[in-house]
């Protein structure tokens, strides 16, 4: 009686590790997969490439923020900058 009981607790292991391993242990996978291409050099310079050509695309905009959004954001900066003192 013990060695089924034994027997049948391996078996629910090995299916439960499998069942693991077939599911999230890929969905693991996936994500370090992804963190590792994002941390790469190449990837990097790429983002940075990225950034440095939409600062220049803003900075070449002649009217970067319309007249409400200027206003909106001073007021808010004025409103900030009376609580810090």
């Amino acid at each position: 009686m013990m060695k089924i009981f034994f027997y049948k607790t391996i078996l629910v292991a090995i299916v439960f590790f499998i069942a693991f391993k077939l599911t999230i242990g890929s969905l693991i996978n996936q994500t370090e997969s992804k963190i590792r291409d994002l941390t790469s050099k190449e990837s990097v310079e790429m983002i940075k490439m990225k950034i440095r050509k939409e600062m220049q695309n803003a900075i070449d905009k002649e009217d970067y923020l319309n007249d409400n959004d200027a206003v909106l954001i001073n007021n808010f900066l004025k409103k900030i900058r009376s609580e810090l003192k």
